[in-house]
């Protein structure tokens, strides 16, 4: 019914930047939030930064100051800059959504997006 596709990831060296992008796409009556999780190999998911319809945003206590998430809510999309890059952010990362999807019935679901590695050497 909707798919958010993630692009942007990859190889960077401590202290640089990137920026991170999702498209949802599908049967989208609304996208209530948008956000960005991480997963490190042998941890659990986290949250990184979230951003509603309106603008309102919260972050991770280990991205304040260094991510900054927006959004594009005419193209469905959500973006993570990045800087300051540590070793620590290396993880894979997850655009996820809460989605008022169009249908007969409509209804709010999350989805999640296939991930995009972001790898950061020292």
């Amino acid at each position: 019914q909707v798919q958010l596709v993630e692009s942007g990831g990859g190889l960077v060296q401590a202290g640089g930047s990137l920026r991170l992008s999702c498209a949802a796409s599908g049967r989208i009556f609304s996208i209530k939030r948008m956000g960005w999780y991480r997963q490190a190999a042998g941890k659990q998911r986290e949250l990184v930064a979230g951003i509603t319809n309106s603008g309102s945003t919260n972050y991770a206590d280990s991205v304040k100051g260094r991510g900054t998430i927006s959004r594009d809510n005419a193209k469905n999309m959500v973006y993570l800059q990045m800087s300051s890059l540590k070793p620590g952010d290396t993880a894979v990362y997850y655009c996820n959504a809460i989605v008022r999807v169009q249908t007969l019935i409509p209804y709010d679901a999350e989805f999640w997006g296939q991930g995009t590695q972001v790898t950061v050497s020292s």
